[in-house]
């Protein structure tokens, strides 16, 4: 009888185990409920009328793909299966993958590709040269790699205006532009099928709303505001941050206009007390910053100080005889964005300058947060560079002494106060599996699947 016992005891440990292990084995079906804050008007990646965003990656990387996989400074293969570089970086040639198809069917070609890129590149010169597209720049383009796996890079073929196909694991079901966007599993990805069934995205959600979304059960994946993320309750959920992939900053409307204006300009940057914004209202996330790279990237972000210097912000600012209040604008319906301006008006007040909050309008200069477009410090600055109104960095050759010194030559144009760079936070529920962040702060769900909640 006791080794009967002993023998049910091993046969039933032996099938627990094996139900354990099924337990974690990736499964069809199911459908993802997500919610963003952004309420983008178009799915078109290359559409430069909407900002780009990390909710705009996260629906781009569902529907498109780019010709290569950017990640940890190496590019992996993506419609394309071969590349190569000559003319000293500046033409490069992209061999397609064979046996892909958009989701209405039509099979992938050079043609299609070689527009697409076209359309978002208008300083290249593309064209399709057989199975291959060749790209033709103006100045040698080492970081092409990087640049080609941008998200609004990813290959698109377009029907008219509003209508648009991709190669991506999801294909559309329902876009209602700014609310609600419904995807199916594309069933001949050339990736192959993914797990989820579909992807239900609702925009346009409060962070509040997202987090009791994510409570109650009616959401599965949502995203967290940095300041709220160090009061998450574990209990809710798995909460997964990114390294500082946001540039918070302030941005002057135009370039500075007179020698007097520089030391106005100097002054708020030195006034602002980044120390004591960073632990109260943002809740010490992130990281304090005088540069415009996080060190993370750069490896050199720390050299430049970030620390207040209330009393020489006063020297300066005596130096000049007239001085005009600033208007600084702000964006609505970010919640904690009027509190970080207010705090830097005060600020500037104790180093005898003058900021108006607005949330409506035209500013002097405003609070925005950039997203790095890449973790290529060249391609993360020509970013910055571009929506803060700022001439593009030259790159040759990437040389650490170069970076260095365009981003010096950034920060004394006076048109950029950094202060902040910032990590992206995504909570998620117990049941979904095998989901990741990019480099790039993006959601990476090609893989993600529901299982049973632990």
């Amino acid at each position: 009888m006791k080794h009967f016992a002993c023998h049910w005891l091993a046969v039933s440990s032996l099938f627990l185990g094996v139900l354990a292990r099924g337990e974690t084995r990736p499964q069809y079906g199911g459908t993802l409920r997500v919610t963003m804050h952004a309420a983008p008007a178009t799915l078109d990646p290359a559409d430069g009328r909407v900002p780009d965003s990390f909710a705009r990656r996260n629906v781009t990387s569902l529907l498109f793909d780019t010709l290569v996989a950017w990640n940890a400074g190496h590019a992996q293969s993506g419609l394309a299966e071969s590349w190569q570089s000559s003319k000293g970086n500046q033409r490069w040639q992209f061999r397609l993958r064979h046996g892909v198809k958009f989701h209405d069917g039509t099979p992938l070609t050079s043609e299609i590709v070689a527009a697409s890129l076209q359309l978002a590149n208008s300083a290249w010169s593309v064209r399709a040269e057989g199975e291959s597209v060749v790209i033709d720049c103006d100045e040698p383009n080492p970081e092409m790699l990087a640049e080609v796996a941008l998200s609004r890079n990813a290959i698109v073929k377009r029907d008219g205006e509003e209508k648009v196909s991709g190669t991506g694991p999801f294909h559309i079901v329902e876009w209602q532009p700014g609310k609600k966007l419904t995807l199916a599993a594309e069933e001949d990805c050339w990736r192959g099928r993914p797990f989820l069934d579909g992807v239900e995205i609702e925009m346009g959600r409060s962070f509040r709303d997202q987090a009791t979304a994510l409570e109650i059960g009616r959401a599965d994946l949502v995203e967290i505001a940095p300041e709220q993320a160090h009061h998450f309750p574990s209990a809710r959920g798995k909460l997964v941050s990114s390294a500082p992939v946001e540039l918070m900053a302030l941005v002057f409307a135009k370039d500075v206009s007179s020698p007097d204006e520089k030391l106005l300009r100097e002054a708020l940057g030195l006034s602002v007390d980044r120390e004591s914004i960073h632990s109260v209202l943002l809740q010490g996330a992130g990281q304090l910053t005088g540069s415009l790279l996080p060190t993370w990237i750069s490896g050199f972000g720390f050299v430049f100080s970030s620390k207040a210097e209330l009393q020489k912000a006063r020297q300066l600012g005596d130096q000049v005889h007239t001085a005009r209040a600033w208007t600084i604008g702000y964006d609505g319906s970010d919640p904690v964005a009027r509190l970080l301006v207010e705090r830097i008006a005060l600020n500037a007040k104790d180093a005898g300058l003058s900021l108006v909050p607005t949330a409506v309008g035209s500013s002097d200069l405003r609070l925005m947060r950039i997203p790095l477009a890449s973790s290529d410090p060249w391609i993360a600055l020509a970013g910055i560079a571009a929506q803060a109104g700022l001439s593009k960095p030259k790159n040759n050759e990437a040389a650490f002494e170069e970076l260095f010194a365009a981003e010096q030559g950034e920060l004394a144009r006076e048109r950029v106060v950094p202060l902040f760079h910032l990590p992206v936070f995504y909570a998620a529920s117990a049941s979904l599996r095998d989901w990741a962040l990019r480099t790039d702060g993006a959601l990476e769900l090609a893989n993600a699947w529901l299982g049973a909640a632990k």
